[in-house]
Parts: C-alpha cells; sequence; structure tokens
C-alpha cells in the first residue's frame, strides 16, 4: 500500500483499474466512457491506464456510454464507466436498463447541478433523480472514501445475493478536483478482496436472448426478485465491510454514520462532504454546552430507514439538510427520512448549498440554532425551506 496525494477522480480511476485487473483471468474488464464536467479526469486517467485483458470504448454519448457497459457485463466482464448531471439524464433509459438486467456494473457519478441554466458545481438533484432505478447508491465523505467505495461496490455488486448495480457518488469539485493524501492498494490485495466474476446469467456459447418481451406476471416476478434484492444488500453489506477490513486494514463506513448522536437533543442528517462540517459544529456547540448531534447517511438505496430510526431514537429536534430540491415536495432526504425521527420530535427541512453554494460552518451553526428555537413541525408544506448561502 502506497500514499498518494491525489484527487477523488484519480482515486475513482485508479481503483476502477484495478479491479479490472482483479478480473484478468476470468472475462476481464471494460465499459464505454464519455466526458462531461466535472468527472472528466476520471476518465482520462482510466483510458490511460494499462489493463491486462479488455478495454474502454470511448462513444459518442452518456446513452451510449452505459449501453457499452450492458454489452460488457452481459459477456461476463467487469465493467465500470463515470458521469454526472445531464449526462446521467441522458442516460437514464440505459441506467433503468442496467438495473432491471440484474448487471453488476460500477458507476462513479459525480453530483452536478442539473441545467439550464448550466451550473457544473455539487447538488446531489442528478443522482437522487435515478433512486428508483434500482441501483444501489453510496454517498462519499472524501477521497479516500471514494477510492474504497470502488472496490466495495465490486464485491457488492456482483455477490450471488445482490447482483445489482452501484452508483459511488462524490461532490462535484468539493471532492472531485480536491487533492488529499490517500492510500492506495497494492494490486496484491484488491486481487485478494474481489473475487473473478462468474456472472450466472452471461451470455456464452449458446444463444439466448436478452432484453425480451415480458407479459405481466412475468415483470411481477422480476420487479419481486429484484425488490428482494435491494433487501439483502444491508446483510452483503456486512459482509464485505469484514472482508474489506481483513485484506486493508481499515474499515467501509456503515451504512448511517453518528456522530454525538446517542444524546443529542438536536440533531442534523446530512450525505456528502457535508456531514463532515456538522461534525465540526457540533463539537464547537457540545463545547458551549449544546446537546448536538450528527447522523450522516452514507447508503442511500436501499434507504435505512431502520438503522436512521434508531440513530435518532433519542432526538427531540431533527433537522435534514437537503443539497437537492424535488419541486412541490421539498428535499429528498426528508422526505424519505422524515418518518424515522421519533414521533414527537419536532422536524425540519433545510435545502442549501442548491447549484455548489459554499456549506460553510457557519451556515450549519446557524441552522443548529434556528432548529434549537423550533416548537413544531409544522405541516409538511412549511416544514421545508431554502437556506440562500450565495457563493
Amino acid at each position: 500500500m502506497s500514499e498518494q496525494f491525489i484527487s477523488a477522480n484519480h482515486a475513482a480511476a485508479t481503483a476502477a483499474a484495478m479491479a479490472g485487473e482483479a478480473n484478468r483471468e476470468a472475462r476481464g474488464f471494460g465499459g464505454g466512457v464519455y466526458p462531461i464536467t466535472p468527472q472528466t479526469e476520471c476518465i482520462e486517467l482510466l483510458c490511460k491506464t494499462e489493463i491486462t485483458k479488455g478495454h474502454l470504448v470511448r462513444v459518442e454519448s452518456e446513452h451510449s456510454a452505459m449501453a457499452v457497459c450492458i454489452g460488457t457485463s452481459f459477456a461476463g466482464a467487469r465493467s465500470f464507466t463515470a458521469s454526472s448531471s445531464n449526462g446521467l439524464a441522458y442516460m437514464a433509459e440505459n441506467v433503468y436498463a442496467a438495473a432491471f438486467a440484474r448487471l453488476p456494473i460500477v458507476m462513479m457519478a459525480v453530483n452536478r447541478t442539473l441545467g439550464p441554466p448550466w451550473n457544473i458545481w455539487v447538488d446531489h438533484g442528478d443522482t437522487l433523480m435515478l433512486r428508483d432505478s434500482g441501483w444501489v447508491q453510496m454517498y462519499c465523505e472524501d477521497n479516500q472514501e471514494v477510492l474504497d467505495s470502488i472496490l466495495f461496490a465490486f464485491r457488492l455488486a456482483e455477490d450471488a445475493r445482490v447482483l445489482l448495480p452501484v452508483m459511488v457518488c462524490q461532490d462535484a469539485f468539493v471532492l472531485s478536483h480536491t487533492m488529499m493524501q490517500t492510500d492506495v492498494p497494492t494490486q496484491e490485495q484488491v486481487d485478494r478482496y474481489l473475487p473473478e466474476l462468474d456472472l450466472p446469467h452471461r451470455v456464452a456459447d449458446r444463444p439466448v436472448t436478452v432484453g425480451g418481451l415480458d407479459f405481466p406476471h412475468e415483470t411481477e416476478q422480476h420487479r419481486k426478485q429484484h425488490h428482494e434484492a435491494m433487501g439483502r444488500v444491508f446483510d452483503v453489506y456486512k459482509d464485505a465491510q469484514s472482508e474489506f477490513e481483513a485484506v486493508f486494514g481499515r474499515k467501509i463506513p456503515d451504512p448511517i454514520e453518528s456522530y454525538q448522536a446517542d444524546d443529542a437533543e438536536l440533531i442534523l442528517v446530512s450525505m456528502g462532504t457535508t456531514a463532515s462540517t456538522t461534525r465540526g459544529v457540533v463539537d464547537e456547540l457540545r463545547a458551549s454546552g449544546i446537546a448536538a448531534g450528527s447522523v450522516r447517511l452514507r447508503l442511500f438505496r436501499p434507504f435505512p430507514e431502520a438503522l436512521l430510526r434508531e440513530a435518532l431514537k433519542n432526538a427531540t429536534k431533527v433537522g435534514f439538510v437537503d443539497r437537492d430540491m424535488s419541486p412541490g415536495m421539498g428535499g429528498v432526504l426528508w422526505s424519505e427520512g422524515r418518518n424515522a425521527a421519533p414521533r414527537d420530535a419536532v422536524v425540519k427541512n433545510y435545502m442549501i448549498g442548491l447549484g455548489g453554494g459554499d456549506i460553510r460552518p457557519g451556515h450549519i451553526e446557524a441552522l443548529f440554532r434556528e432548529l434549537m428555537e423550533a416548537t413544531e413541525s409544522g405541516p409538511p408544506e412549511v416544514q421545508s425551506r431554502v437556506v440562500e448561502v450565495g457563493g
């Protein structure tokens, strides 16, 4: 293992290349790639990296990029791509197709605001619009977690109990272009962690038809199987987590990460890099005698409602911090997570940093203090508000 000063984009590319190399004695590695800011650095580095067996296809669109991944995966090879924002929107048809075909593709998604008007900065709305697509979704906090999560994603996706694609999400520019010291494993370690892929429904010598017509009952069965596979993710997550620590000597974060939450009266729930800012503010508030806490969702699909409910069980006031908006509803994290708060708790939703505004400690402290002063949740239509931060 070596320590390298790299961006999260390069961390993802490094991990994807090593995962591909680990399948060299089986069906190899491949995928389709197309550039879009701010993930382009990732695929540029990946395209320059030599892999013993397989190759990447430079295509004309994101839709085609996922199509190549689908073909690569059906052939039984390990498959990867990366995209962002409007690229994910253009790719959407095949994003669904990959999941419905139960293909263990891994994609790095750099969260960027959807346009127009065009905006290249962070917003979680692009991946959250795909929350019903049947992909596992993980949201990362730092560069090391991005690298580790790509390796972890292949292990999770390819498990026979799951066989679902995985989206590893990271905040645009806050992580994608930020350099930090990152532990890069050896190829031998990655080989030990990732068994050769043996996709049970891969296309082989015997002709088969894929993507044909389903009648209603067949579709019911497929959706039932898909839903059950999502339910098994939590157990497989634990197994892959334990194996990761045994091989690499560090732990993959839990689906829910609590910080000072056990005795907290006020808790802010967030995803991505916002959580690290929140933890720092929690420390400052604790020093002044305020019982504040933080909860981070790392795993958004499948949604860890039971784990979230346990993390929030002692809170009297809960704020959901969304870096996204579902117009007419509010924040997506709030809309899905609010029922996990204690029944008598005050619950609020803060949509902040939309379009990439810099979420600073002062903003988080202001949210805690506003939450502290709140005496009731109010009806759902007034629980949510946009917090302007500029930047």
